[in-house]
Protein backbone atom coordinates (compact mmCIF):
# COMPACT_ATOMS: atom_id res chain seq x y z
CA UNK A 1 0.00 0.00 0.00
CA UNK A 2 0.93 3.45 -0.84
CA UNK A 3 1.49 6.24 1.66
CA UNK A 4 -1.73 8.48 2.26
CA UNK A 5 -2.26 11.87 2.91
CA UNK A 6 -4.64 12.40 6.03
CA UNK A 7 -7.40 13.93 4.88
CA UNK A 8 -9.33 11.09 3.93
CA UNK A 9 -7.82 9.34 7.11
CA UNK A 10 -8.27 12.13 9.81
CA UNK A 11 -12.26 12.83 7.93
CA UNK A 12 -12.94 9.04 8.43
CA UNK A 13 -12.14 9.46 11.94
CA UNK A 14 -13.67 12.89 12.45
CA UNK A 15 -17.13 11.11 10.97
CA UNK A 16 -16.34 7.96 13.13
CA UNK A 17 -15.40 9.51 16.39
CA UNK A 18 -12.27 8.12 17.14
CA UNK A 19 -8.57 9.52 16.92
CA UNK A 20 -5.42 8.71 14.33
CA UNK A 21 -2.44 8.28 16.92
CA UNK A 22 0.48 10.28 15.35
CA UNK A 23 3.90 8.92 16.37
CA UNK A 24 7.02 10.71 16.35
CA UNK A 25 9.79 8.36 15.37
CA UNK A 26 13.32 8.27 15.94
CA UNK A 27 15.01 5.89 13.65
CA UNK A 28 14.23 2.67 11.80
CA UNK A 29 13.70 0.51 14.95
CA UNK A 30 11.01 2.99 16.35
CA UNK A 31 9.18 3.15 12.72
CA UNK A 32 9.00 -0.48 12.49
CA UNK A 33 7.25 -0.55 15.87
CA UNK A 34 4.81 2.04 14.66
CA UNK A 35 3.86 0.15 11.76
CA UNK A 36 3.78 -3.77 13.36
CA UNK A 37 1.61 -1.42 16.35
CA UNK A 38 -0.91 -0.30 13.41
CA UNK A 39 -1.25 -3.77 11.65
CA UNK A 40 -1.94 -5.38 15.15
CA UNK A 41 -4.51 -3.06 15.72
CA UNK A 42 -5.55 -3.01 12.49
CA UNK A 43 -5.78 0.98 12.49
CA UNK A 44 -5.02 3.86 10.42
CA UNK A 45 -1.46 5.51 11.75
CA UNK A 46 0.70 8.33 11.12
CA UNK A 47 4.16 8.32 11.33
CA UNK A 48 5.70 11.66 12.19
CA UNK A 49 9.16 13.04 11.59
CA UNK A 50 9.98 16.41 13.80
CA UNK A 51 12.25 18.64 11.99
CA UNK A 52 15.46 17.79 13.96
CA UNK A 53 15.23 14.47 13.24
CA UNK A 54 14.70 14.75 9.43
CA UNK A 55 18.17 16.91 9.71
CA UNK A 56 19.86 14.35 11.61
CA UNK A 57 19.09 11.23 9.27
CA UNK A 58 18.31 13.02 6.10
CA UNK A 59 15.10 12.84 3.93
CA UNK A 60 16.31 9.72 1.37
CA UNK A 61 17.17 7.71 4.64
CA UNK A 62 14.10 7.97 6.22
CA UNK A 63 11.73 7.74 3.26
CA UNK A 64 13.73 4.55 2.70
CA UNK A 65 12.68 2.99 6.02
CA UNK A 66 9.06 4.26 5.63
CA UNK A 67 8.19 3.02 2.20
CA UNK A 68 10.16 -0.13 2.92
CA UNK A 69 7.77 -0.68 5.63
CA UNK A 70 4.89 0.71 4.96
CA UNK A 71 5.17 -0.40 1.25
CA UNK A 72 3.88 -4.25 2.22
CA UNK A 73 1.48 -3.33 4.87
CA UNK A 74 -2.85 -3.19 4.06
CA UNK A 75 -3.21 -0.20 6.57
CA UNK A 76 -3.53 3.13 6.10
CA UNK A 77 -0.29 4.94 7.05
CA UNK A 78 1.07 8.43 6.55
CA UNK A 79 4.21 10.07 6.69
CA UNK A 80 3.89 13.69 8.03
CA UNK A 81 6.54 16.21 9.27
CA UNK A 82 5.69 17.31 12.00
CA UNK A 83 6.29 21.28 13.44
CA UNK A 84 8.41 22.47 10.83
CA UNK A 85 9.12 26.54 9.97
CA UNK A 86 11.51 26.01 7.38
CA UNK A 87 9.72 26.21 4.06
CA UNK A 88 12.63 24.68 2.27
CA UNK A 89 12.98 21.76 4.55
CA UNK A 90 9.10 21.52 4.23
CA UNK A 91 10.01 21.75 0.30
CA UNK A 92 12.32 18.85 0.41
CA UNK A 93 9.88 16.63 2.50
CA UNK A 94 7.43 17.14 0.03
CA UNK A 95 9.45 16.39 -2.84
CA UNK A 96 11.18 13.25 -1.16
CA UNK A 97 7.65 11.62 -0.67
CA UNK A 98 6.22 12.90 2.51
CA UNK A 99 2.63 12.67 2.39
CA UNK A 100 1.55 15.53 4.42
CA UNK A 101 3.55 18.50 6.08
CA UNK A 102 3.13 21.09 9.01
CA UNK A 103 3.99 24.91 8.96
CA UNK A 104 3.98 26.01 12.23
CA UNK A 105 4.41 29.42 11.99
CA UNK A 106 2.06 30.04 15.51
CA UNK A 107 5.01 32.49 16.75
CA UNK A 108 4.69 35.02 14.29
CA UNK A 109 2.10 37.65 14.09
CA UNK A 110 -1.91 36.05 13.01
CA UNK A 111 -1.10 37.78 9.40
CA UNK A 112 2.21 36.81 8.85
CA UNK A 113 0.92 32.91 9.78
CA UNK A 114 -1.95 33.19 7.32
CA UNK A 115 0.76 34.23 4.56
CA UNK A 116 3.36 31.47 5.41
CA UNK A 117 0.32 28.81 5.67
CA UNK A 118 -1.17 30.07 2.80
CA UNK A 119 2.07 29.79 0.85
CA UNK A 120 2.64 26.18 1.98
CA UNK A 121 -0.39 24.89 1.25
CA UNK A 122 0.12 26.30 -2.53
CA UNK A 123 3.46 24.52 -2.53
CA UNK A 124 1.99 20.85 -1.70
CA UNK A 125 -1.54 20.78 -2.77
CA UNK A 126 -0.49 20.51 -6.54
CA UNK A 127 1.24 17.40 -4.98
CA UNK A 128 -1.27 15.69 -2.71
CA UNK A 129 0.32 15.97 -0.02
CA UNK A 130 -1.83 17.41 3.04
CA UNK A 131 -1.37 20.43 4.90
CA UNK A 132 -1.51 21.25 8.97
CA UNK A 133 -1.33 24.67 9.96
CA UNK A 134 -1.51 26.16 14.04
CA UNK A 135 -2.54 28.94 15.73
CA UNK A 136 -1.94 29.96 19.29
CA UNK A 137 1.30 28.85 21.20
CA UNK A 138 1.67 25.50 22.55
CA UNK A 139 3.54 25.50 26.03
CA UNK A 140 6.62 23.43 27.00
CA UNK A 141 9.52 22.46 23.92
CA UNK A 142 9.30 20.90 20.59
CA UNK A 143 11.81 20.79 18.77
CA UNK A 144 13.85 23.35 19.76
CA UNK A 145 10.64 25.50 19.72
CA UNK A 146 10.45 27.50 23.45
CA UNK A 147 7.26 28.49 24.84
CA UNK A 148 7.68 29.89 28.26
CA UNK A 149 4.27 29.56 30.43
CA UNK A 150 3.73 32.87 31.05
CA UNK A 151 4.07 33.65 26.69
CA UNK A 152 1.64 30.51 25.92
CA UNK A 153 -1.69 31.70 24.46
CA UNK A 154 -4.87 30.01 23.75
CA UNK A 155 -6.36 30.11 19.91
CA UNK A 156 -8.63 32.57 19.24
CA UNK A 157 -12.05 31.45 17.87
CA UNK A 158 -12.69 33.91 15.67
CA UNK A 159 -9.13 34.27 14.27
CA UNK A 160 -9.90 30.24 13.97
CA UNK A 161 -12.67 30.65 12.20
CA UNK A 162 -10.93 33.18 10.01
CA UNK A 163 -7.50 31.13 9.26
CA UNK A 164 -9.24 28.07 8.70
CA UNK A 165 -11.36 29.93 5.78
CA UNK A 166 -8.21 31.57 4.20
CA UNK A 167 -5.62 28.89 4.89
CA UNK A 168 -7.48 26.21 3.96
CA UNK A 169 -5.49 23.76 6.24
CA UNK A 170 -6.59 19.76 6.17
CA UNK A 171 -5.61 19.83 9.63
CA UNK A 172 -5.71 22.45 12.35
CA UNK A 173 -3.70 22.48 15.62
CA UNK A 174 -5.38 25.22 17.62
CA UNK A 175 -3.97 25.71 21.69
CA UNK A 176 -6.36 24.80 23.85
CA UNK A 177 -3.85 24.12 26.74
CA UNK A 178 -1.38 21.15 26.35
CA UNK A 179 1.82 20.90 26.71
CA UNK A 180 4.60 19.01 24.49
CA UNK A 181 7.29 17.28 26.86
CA UNK A 182 6.31 16.38 30.64
CA UNK A 183 3.80 17.44 32.45
CA UNK A 184 5.07 19.02 35.82
CA UNK A 185 1.45 19.23 37.00
CA UNK A 186 -1.89 18.62 35.81
CA UNK A 187 -3.00 20.48 32.86
CA UNK A 188 -5.78 22.89 32.19
CA UNK A 189 -7.63 21.90 29.22
CA UNK A 190 -10.21 24.34 27.88
CA UNK A 191 -12.60 22.51 26.61
CA UNK A 192 -15.21 24.59 25.42
CA UNK A 193 -12.46 26.64 23.48
CA UNK A 194 -12.10 23.05 21.73
CA UNK A 195 -15.78 22.35 21.33
CA UNK A 196 -16.22 26.45 19.77
CA UNK A 197 -13.66 26.24 17.30
CA UNK A 198 -14.20 22.23 16.41
CA UNK A 199 -17.85 23.56 15.78
CA UNK A 200 -17.00 26.22 13.57
CA UNK A 201 -14.32 25.24 11.50
CA UNK A 202 -14.00 22.77 9.15
CA UNK A 203 -10.51 20.76 9.21
CA UNK A 204 -9.99 17.88 11.49
CA UNK A 205 -8.68 18.85 14.86
CA UNK A 206 -4.96 18.02 15.76
CA UNK A 207 -3.88 17.36 20.03
CA UNK A 208 -0.33 18.17 20.25
CA UNK A 209 1.12 17.40 23.79
CA UNK A 210 -0.39 14.32 24.15
CA UNK A 211 1.88 12.38 26.10
CA UNK A 212 1.26 12.59 29.79
CA UNK A 213 -2.41 13.41 29.36
CA UNK A 214 -4.86 10.69 31.66
CA UNK A 215 -7.19 8.45 29.14
CA UNK A 216 -10.26 10.31 30.57
CA UNK A 217 -8.46 13.78 28.85
CA UNK A 218 -7.64 11.91 25.41
CA UNK A 219 -11.21 10.62 25.67
CA UNK A 220 -13.20 13.76 26.24
CA UNK A 221 -10.81 15.65 23.55
CA UNK A 222 -11.48 13.21 21.05
CA UNK A 223 -15.32 13.06 21.85
CA UNK A 224 -14.95 17.16 21.63
CA UNK A 225 -13.80 17.30 17.59
CA UNK A 226 -9.93 15.64 17.59
CA UNK A 227 -9.17 13.60 14.97
CA UNK A 228 -5.35 13.45 15.33
CA UNK A 229 -3.05 12.70 18.34
CA UNK A 230 0.52 13.69 18.68
CA UNK A 231 2.65 11.14 20.42
CA UNK A 232 6.36 12.12 20.95
CA UNK A 233 7.97 12.30 24.28
CA UNK A 234 6.32 8.61 25.31
CA UNK A 235 8.38 7.60 22.07
CA UNK A 236 11.67 9.44 23.49
CA UNK A 237 11.32 7.80 26.82
CA UNK A 238 10.39 4.14 25.78
CA UNK A 239 13.20 4.51 22.96
CA UNK A 240 15.88 5.29 25.60
CA UNK A 241 13.70 3.30 28.63
CA UNK A 242 13.87 0.07 26.95
CA UNK A 243 17.34 0.14 25.94
CA UNK A 244 18.80 0.84 29.48
CA UNK A 245 16.22 -1.46 31.38
CA UNK A 246 17.60 -4.60 29.23
CA UNK A 247 20.92 -4.00 29.58
CA UNK A 248 20.54 -3.52 33.88
CA UNK A 249 18.78 -6.67 33.50
CA UNK A 250 21.85 -8.57 31.50
CA UNK A 251 25.00 -6.05 32.15
CA UNK A 252 27.18 -8.81 31.33
CA UNK A 253 25.71 -9.80 28.11
CA UNK A 254 26.69 -7.65 25.07
CA UNK A 255 24.31 -8.19 22.14
CA UNK A 256 23.59 -5.51 20.41
CA UNK A 257 20.58 -7.25 18.54
CA UNK A 258 18.89 -8.40 22.12
CA UNK A 259 19.40 -4.85 23.28
CA UNK A 260 17.72 -3.27 20.21
CA UNK A 261 14.97 -5.95 19.92
CA UNK A 262 14.29 -4.72 24.04
CA UNK A 263 13.64 -1.33 22.41
CA UNK A 264 11.33 -2.36 19.76
CA UNK A 265 9.47 -4.25 22.15
CA UNK A 266 9.04 -0.98 24.35
CA UNK A 267 8.04 0.69 21.93
CA UNK A 268 5.46 -0.97 20.30
CA UNK A 269 3.67 -2.02 23.94
CA UNK A 270 3.12 1.95 24.19
CA UNK A 271 2.04 2.81 20.63
CA UNK A 272 -0.60 -0.50 20.96
CA UNK A 273 -2.08 1.26 24.05
CA UNK A 274 -1.91 4.74 22.43
CA UNK A 275 -3.59 3.14 19.67
CA UNK A 276 -6.44 1.60 21.29
CA UNK A 277 -7.28 4.11 24.08
CA UNK A 278 -7.73 6.05 21.01
CA UNK A 279 -10.32 4.15 19.25
CA UNK A 280 -8.48 3.57 16.03
CA UNK A 281 -8.41 -0.11 16.67
CA UNK A 282 -9.70 -2.14 13.83
CA UNK A 283 -10.53 1.05 11.46
CA UNK A 284 -8.49 0.64 8.92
Amino acid sequence: MSLENMKAMLSKASNAGYAVGAFNILDYNSTRAVVQAAEETSAPVIIQTSAKTVLFWGCSAIISWVKELAGPSKVPIALHLDHCKDLQLIADCIDAGWSSVMIDASSKPFEENLALSKQVVEMARPKDVTVEAELGAIVGVEDDIHVKQQDAHLADPEQAIEFCAQVGPDCFAPAIGTAHGVYKGVPKIAYDLLEEIAAATTPPIALHGGTGLADEVFKKCISLGCAKVNISTQLKYAFIDGFVAYHNAHDTEYDPLKVIDAQFNELKVGIVKNINLFGSAGMA
